[in-house]
């Protein structure tokens, strides 16, 4: 075994900083040699890396595990930054979600906090991301910190970084935040105070009622578009929700009943928050098994859709009853649902702003540019993350553009509906699809009928997603020879395609840099691909539009192109 991992085991297993219970698991582990060479290897071959959202990683004792000192860390290394800007004279805002040990981390975020004189407001209870985002500008706090994995499987947690605008940290200052991270290598330069002290000494508070107030009548003025069909016809519609044990079931219980939704039930079997998610082997609403009971639910009661949302309820997943059949649509047609409804109804009702603006990632859909581009507005492109696309949002208001934000998404269920919270949001996301629902089902079309609708309008556009997992360090290595193996694709074809135009985000393309790449092929159809941030994955995205024959025809010929791309995606994966 690689001597290097036993001495930074060592040092970790005898360091007094750590609690007496901790290092004695370290220690435990080196006494269980060789047996337990594999794990001490994935805990201590590298320092739990700070990405440019934070930390995500299994939870546990080790260099490269989320534990409560690793918090510490990353929230001294945050807190050097934000003095650096700020100076003393600042505040955070922390929350949770209902994983495994995250309110324990969210207190221990706001020790450090207050040990450096930083006023930490904390949620009483597990608060979905969007809340906190929006609570971080509410507040006018200078940063936040929210405690989550998102959908992760149950062993992890994570720890996600904000700045003062709500958003997820970008640079210059995700960068500065980071090599203060790695250079705090001595853990004696971590402060930290108990939250009972930092109480005492109004370092630290809980948020009250009224900031959860303000964001739900953000939802009720900003992002329903029809009040009044809902409060006189909302009984006509009927919702299974499921929050899959995570944050979303109060706030989205709370809004649709606010809303005048009558017929809004919840998963009994998944309403109450549980880090270890019994019923589901990952809390993912883009996963069609963790949406089966609800699914079960809405079949057995004839409801109309299925809304799922993630741990920290920022994704929306959703099943619409197609006349007595589960439909799934994925997270571009969700967002094309949501577009269309958008502006087409704030036209109807001369809402729409002069010079609209939609945000969306470069994997997301181009079925968007058609919808915006119809009604005079303009979409512009950001790398995958919402971060991204609040920065950009952040760029025009800083230059007082002349653009007026209307909606943000990407393909993977995230949708961004008001500019209040700068990250994407299942509460609103939960709201506005119930409201489209239930407007198309009084013009008697269910949601695939009205997305039919929309693709006889604009064209057939399919877009599909193939995720490659590869775990642990050899996971990580097989990711970076996948990525190098398209770099250097020596065919001018790919799947019976021919590449006209191949983009590496390495370089200079006039968006940050970034480890993805495109190919554009003669048809206009388009494939990207990308390791993941957050998941020991990498992902491809293939992008086709069908535009003759009948919605029918359309409908195969690109699921076959589809199924032909994919196919060799595979073969190439195996290869590398």
């Amino acid at each position: 075994m690689d001597q290097k991992i036993i001495a930074a085991a060592r040092l970790w297993g005898q360091n007094s900083y750590f609690s007496e219970e901790d290092r004695k698991e370290i220690a435990g582990l080196i006494d269980q040699l060789p047996g337990s060479e594999t794990e001490l290897t994935e805990r201590f071959y590298r320092d739990l890396e700070f990405g440019t959202g934070g930390l995500r990683a299994p939870m546990g004792m080790g260099q490269n595990r989320m534990n409560k000192y690793n918090v510490r860390r990353a929230t001294q290394a945050l807190t050097n930054t934000l003095m650096k800007y700020f100076g003393t004279n600042s505040s955070a805002v922390i929350s949770y979600d209902s994983r495994n040990r995250s309110r324990e981390f969210a207190l221990e975020a706001a020790g450090v906090f207050a040990a450096n004189g930083i006023k930490a407001w904390v949620f009483p209870e597990l608060t979905p991301t969007p809340m906190l985002s929006f609570a971080v500008r509410h507040l006018k706090a200078q940063a936040g910190i929210m405690i989550t994995a998102s959908h992760n499987p149950p062993i992890y947690n994570g720890f996600k970084a904000f700045w003062n605008d709500g958003a997820q940290v970008v640079p210059p200052y995700d960068k500065e935040i980071i090599s203060a991270y790695n250079t705090l290598t001595d853990w004696q330069q971590i402060k930290y105070m108990p939250f009972e002290e930092a109480q005492k000494k109004n370092l630290a508070a809980w948020t009250t009622p009224e900031v959860n107030e303000a964001f739900f009548k953000v939802i009720e003025e900003r992002v329903v578009l029809d009040p009044e069909m809902i409060k006189n016809h909302g009984d006509e519609i009927s919702v299974v929700y499921t929050s899959i044990h995570g944050t979303g079931e109060v706030p989205c219980m709370t809004i649709a009943k606010r809303l005048g939704f009558k017929k809004f039930v919840s998963v009994p079997e998944q309403a109450k928050p549980d880090g270890n998610f019994p019923t589901v082997k990952y809390p993912n609403p883009e996963d069609p098994k963790a949406l089966a009971l609800a699914v079960d639910l809405m079949l057995k009661t004839n409801a109309d859709i299925v809304c799922g949302t993630d741990p920290d309820c920022d994704r929306l997943g959703l099943v619409v009853n197609a006349h007595g059949k589960a439909a799934y649509p994925n997270g571009n047609q969700i967002g094309a649902l949501m577009l269309y409804y958008i502006f087409s109804r704030r036209q109807e009702k001369n809402l729409l702003p002069k010079n609209p603006l939609v945000l969306k990632s470069i994997v997301t859909s181009p079925i968007q540019n058609a919808i915006v581009e119809s009604f005079g507005g303009k979409v512009e492109d950001t790398l995958t993350g919402f971060k991204w696309m609040a920065g950009k949002l952040r760029e025009h208001e800083e230059k007082k553009s002349p653009m007026n934000f209307v909606f943000a998404s990407e393909e993977s269920f995230g949708y961004m509906l008001h500019a209040e919270a700068r990250d994407k949001d299942g509460v609103s996301s939960v709201a506005i699809i119930s409201e489209i629902a239930l407007y198309f089902k009084r013009k008697g079309m269910n949601l695939m009928e009205a997305l039919d609708h929309i693709y006889d309008k604009y064209g057939f556009f399919f877009e599909s997603l193939v995720s490659q997992d590869y775990e642990g360090v050899a996971g990580t290595q097989k990711i970076d020879r996948i990525m190098e193996f398209f770099r250097n694709y020596p065919e001018k074809n790919f799947a019976g395609e021919k590449i006209t135009e191949r983009v590496d985000y390495m370089k200079e393309t006039g968006l940050p840099k970034s480890n993805v790449l495109s190919f554009t092929f003669e048809s206009g159809n388009k494939l990207f691909l990308r390791p993941s941030g957050t998941e020991p994955k990498i992902k491809f995205y293939t992008m086709v539009r069908e535009t003759s024959g009948t919605i029918a025809d359309k409908k195969l010929n690109a699921l076959k192109k589809v199924k032909t791309i994919e196919d060799k995606i595979k073969e190439c994966c195996e290869k590398a």
